[in-house]
């Protein structure tokens, strides 16, 4: 596996596989051709079918200004294609072809160049399962947190201190702001709402219920206004995971050093999804994106605990089987319904998650890595109407009531 570095990326939303993947192709491609004057960018599937309600052209153009590119959304479904998030760009100086090269944005702001060989300087875990990871652990006394500070570099834990950092401040941006979301919706800005509105009377429960589901409610509306979020693992599931950490952060006086520990292993969580099946919605619907950040959310709430392997383990398989099947429907192609509602449900849920694996974790008969496996092959068998193409599902039934 990669490093966990690669999982959690500080960037601009709202979208990690239709921005910040895009923006990262043209990027490349231009430092490869210096001398090209001007490009073309066309996209396919469900970067072309959404990319509109995501930005993808806006950020395509910005990223490659002052050069001209003319972006090309190609929505007809007879192509054959490696990924549904696949773009080319084609390089060119005055009438001269210079390359096309063909990318794969595979979620989380990973992508995928076709013929480049992967580097073998990146990989940095040899196990690939957690069941492998965990056996090692055991047979070395060692938690999963030291596990991966072993694999990564001496500047990881500024790393996180970093993600941790600017986590607070989407949540603290997202609290301040009010008003309605930017893509002709008409959404209105809830989180400040939440957070300050208690309830007549309201129960230490409700009183829970409220925060977690206002910071999510916060760094989730910021990724829908283009603010600066983390992906953890999307920029559509951003806000599940800074949530849970600040609630639990400020009931339990915990402190940045065991935040840390607990994003160390969320992110390996994290990156064992992405290397055994998928974190793009497009790819395998919400379930790879939302339930990948309730398993991720749930170790970390276990890890920061400090549970046993064997508890980690089953938070983290009961956050992510609890959210299999779950479609990828963004209403006109933006992330905002029902995605940002989506986060503070998942939020809630990985705090439901660790307590279940408090209590259960010697009954357990499912396998994180097994309910991985079960992810991805769902994920196969999803109609491409609910793999964020927005032709199925809630995307479809407003536009079809909007317009009756």
């Amino acid at each position: 596996m990669k490093s966990v570095r690669n999982l959690y990326k500080i960037g601009i939303g709202p979208s990690s596989s239709h921005t910040m993947g895009p923006v990262f192709a043209v990027r490349k491609c231009r430092e490869a051709n210096p001398e090209a004057d001007r490009f073309r960018v066309k996209l396919y599937g469900s970067l072309a079918k959404t990319g509109r309600g995501h930005g993808t052209d806006r950020a395509i153009v910005q990223e490659l200004s002052p050069l001209p590119c003319e972006v090309i959304f190609d929505c007809d479904d007879s192509h054959v294609l490696e990924h549904p998030n696949t773009m080319d760009v084609t390089a060119f100086c005055g009438d001269r072809e210079l390359s096309t090269q063909r990318v794969l944005s595979i979620g989380g702001g990973e992508i995928r160049m076709l013929g480049e060989a992967f580097p073998e300087r990146e990989i940095k875990y040899r196990e690939k399962s957690f069941t492998e990871i965990a056996t090692l652990c055991k047979a070395r006394n060692i938690r999963l947190s030291e596990y991966v500070f072993e694999h990564e570099d001496a500047d990881f834990r500024s790393f996180l201190g970093e993600v941790w950092y600017t986590m607070l401040a989407a949540i603290r941006e997202g609290l301040t702001h009010t008003g309605t979301l930017p893509g002709g919706l008409g959404v209105e800005r809830k989180a400040q709402r939440l957070f300050n509105q208690r309830h007549i009377d309201e129960s230490p429960q409700t009183r829970e219920n409220r925060l977690v589901c206002a910071y999510a409610f916060a760094v989730s509306e910021q990724n829908a206004d283009c603010g600066l979020i983390v992906t953890a693992p999307t920029c559509g599931a951003c806000g599940v995971l800074p949530a849970v950490l600040k609630y639990m952060q400020e009931k339990n006086s915990f402190s940045d050093d065991d935040v840390i520990r607990a994003l160390a292993v969320a992110g390996l969580v994290g990156n064992l999804v992405a290397t055994n099946a998928s974190i793009s919605g497009a790819e395998c619907g919400c379930q790879a994106e939302v339930g990948t950040a309730c398993s991720m959310a749930a170790a970390a709430l276990a890890e920061l605990f400090e549970m046993g392997i064997d508890q980690i383990e089953y938070a983290a398989e009961i956050a992510l089987e609890h959210h299999l099947g779950l479609t990828c429907d963004p209403v006109c192609g933006l992330v905002q319904i029902p995605c940002i509602e989506r986060n503070a449900v998942a939020a809630m849920r990985a705090i439901n998650a660790l307590s279940l694996a408090n209590f259960l974790s010697d009954s357990r008969k499912i396998s994180f890595d097994l309910v991985v496996h079960t992810m991805y092959q769902t994920g196969v068998d999803l109609s491409h109407h609910y793999r964020e193409t927005s032709e199925g599902g809630l995307a479809k039934l407003y536009r079809n009531e909007t317009q009756s």
